[in-house]
């Protein structure tokens, strides 16, 4: 991550804490000019996550809202990509594996490049990385392009995944708790996620710290529907704890 993509994703953080932020106050706390603050934030206004007024600016977030797919790439880069360095370690070479949507679900996609595997991909980005792989043979499950996000959607998508049957799911998700299960903020998104499960023998589910403080509207599964977590080692201790004496097995990374 760039020092400019450091000081972005503080500024995120820094609104979803108070929802409001100065340029003095930024300018400080990031040890930087306010002229650099005020560019910062005019390259933020461009994604939708903020809103410049006099003086600083505001969020946009609505409570419960998914932040815009660039933002959420930055956030927890370096664990997202072990993560999915990890998690792609379990996958045996020749397996079928459909892929997720997601900013990890896309640096899984880069991890996969090198194996000989098929992969069904559930977002356009992650299709584009994978054309080129030599060695992946890549099948399509057609559907709706969800608009930002670049994931498919719809009962397109959903029945023809259903018509398959896979080795293994990668999952990602915006939420997850041990007692409330995986949670995904679109409803579509939580559809294609279930079809993508009950069609494969086993689900990775690929799930940064952050995602065990957080809860989205739409319900994907219960964790118990889960065979295996990947996470980083700042996942909480006792929600891991939760999980493995559920029998799911989880590795920290």
């Amino acid at each position: 991550m760039s020092v400019a993509e450091d000081r972005h994703a503080e500024i995120v953080r820094a609104l979803k804490t108070s929802e409001s932020v100065t340029v003095a106050e930024l300018a400080r706390a990031l040890q930087t000019s306010e002229v650099t603050v005020r560019r910062d934030l005019a390259e933020l206004e461009q994604t939708g996550v903020l809103r410049r007024v006099r003086g600083g600016a505001v969020s946009t977030m609505l409570r419960g809202e998914e932040m815009p797919f660039a933002m959420r790439e930055m956030e927890k880069a370096a664990a997202k990509a072990r993560i999915a360095a990890a998690a792609v370690g379990l996958i045996a070479e020749g397996e079928s594996v459909v892929l997720d949507s997601g900013t990890t679900g896309l640096a899984a996609a880069h991890e996969l490049c090198t194996r000989r595997v098929t992969v069904v991909p559930l977002a356009v980005n992650s299709m584009v990385v994978l054309a080129s792989a030599p060695s992946v043979t890549l099948l399509l499950p057609g559907g709706t392009v969800r608009k930002g996000e670049s994931s498919l959607v719809g009962p397109m998508a959903e029945q023809n995944i259903a018509m398959l049957r896979l080795d293994t799911m990668l999952m990602t998700c915006c939420g997850l708790s041990p007692r409330g299960g995986i949670t995904a903020h679109d409803l579509q998104d939580a559809a294609v996620k279930r079809a993508a499960a009950a069609a494969s023998a086993r689900t990775i589910a690929m799930i940064d710290s952050s995602k065990f403080a957080r809860t989205a509207l739409a319900v994907v599964c219960a964790t118990a529907e889960i065979d295996v977590v990947v996470t980083d080692v700042d996942a909480p201790e006792e929600a891991v704890a939760t999980l493995r004496a559920d029998g799911i097995e989880v590795h920290c990374v």
